[in-house]
């Protein structure tokens, strides 16, 4: 056992290294390509190397410490704020809310490349295997995933049991690092002004949420490819027509069950779970940030589409 969690060790510290070193690469083409035939740098681009080169150097101080088995409470001071040098134009101005805004943002990488390895390790559905260890699991837990029980403790565990038995698996579905690589999809207006289809068909897994809808006239911007769908309890109604014709989409609900929603997924004829989850630290309780959690229990990669706000988007 202690062999496997050492090689588990190396082979995480090794892809780490290797995200480093492509990073290293990205920043070396950029240097190259900004260079003039006069060999003078532009300003900007130089100033956008600089950022991207205190980033590569933030990266590999957290990669070494954490080598050497440090936490994130003795590395905190690995902080990253992205920003422009004193005397330069950092702010840009938002159209939506007529102002200037500074180009600036503070960022923890430590706390970053720490969160991808707790997260990536966890499995996120309710089973009856973890309600079945977890000290007063049925008593205690299984009655926060129930609405409308009338009590807030599973005093009749054969009640609770007929209420979550419908999309409670015995065992995790799912396994950490099941896929290598995975496209979580938002439903920003945004990807109307890309075509990513093709490139988010290319991923191993495919995660949407609530009722995005997947069908010829989209897939040129959001592709076709469906392997997941988390979704709040409040859609489920909707989801017999959205998830038809892919049977093998697989629908998480991100939030309570309860005696009428038990008969709607009834008429669903994918399998339906219940998202289990983990606060991504303060505020992070969105279906976004939860298909994100998701994947990352279950990706090696994790590619994100979808989850920008363009002030100037006009619905087509």
């Amino acid at each position: 056992m202690r062999a496997q969690t050492q090689s588990k060790h190396r082979h995480s510290t090794m892809h780490l290294v290797c995200v480093v070193a492509c990073f290293c690469l990205f920043v070396f083409i950029i240097q190259s390509s900004i260079f003039t035939g006069s060999g003078k740098l532009y300003v900007s681009n130089k100033l956008e190397v600089e950022i991207l080169s205190q980033f590569q150097g933030e990266v590999q101080q957290c990669v070494a410490k954490r080598g050497l088995g440090l936490t994130a409470h003795t590395i905190d001071h690995c902080k990253l704020i992205l920003k422009y040098p004193e005397g330069t134009n950092s702010t840009w101005y938002n159209e939506q809310f007529k102002k200037k805004e500074p180009l600036g943002y503070n960022y923890d990488v430590c706390e970053a490349i720490l969160l991808w390895e707790q997260y990536r390790n966890v499995t996120t559905v309710l089973t009856r295997e973890y309600l079945d260890v977890r000290p007063d699991g049925w008593f205690d837990y299984a009655a926060k995933r129930i609405a409308q029980l009338g009590t807030k403790k599973c005093y009749n565990q054969t009640l609770c049991d007929e209420l979550l038995s419908p999309i409670l698996p015995a065992k995790p579905p799912f396994h950490p690092l099941q896929f290598e690589r995975c496209a979580v999809v938002g439903n920003s207006g945004d990807l109307l002004l890309t075509e990513f289809g093709e490139e988010i068909d290319s991923h191993n897994a495919v995660i949407r949420d609530n009722e995005a809808p997947v069908n010829e006239k989209y897939a040129k911007y959001v592709g076709m490819k469906r392997t997941f769908r988390l979704g709040v309890r409040g859609t489920a109604r909707n989801m017999i027509k959205i998830l038809e014709g892919a049977p093998e989409e697989v629908f998480i609900i991100k939030s309570v069950t309860h005696r009428d929603f038990n008969e709607m997924i009834k008429s669903i004829a994918n399998p339906v779970y219940l998202f289990q989850g983990i606060v991504l630290r303060r505020g992070a309780k969105g279906t976004g940030m939860k298909s994100i959690e998701l994947a990352l229990s279950m990706c090696d990669i994790v590619d994100i589409y979808g989850f920008t706000v363009d002030p100037g988007y006009k619905e087509w």
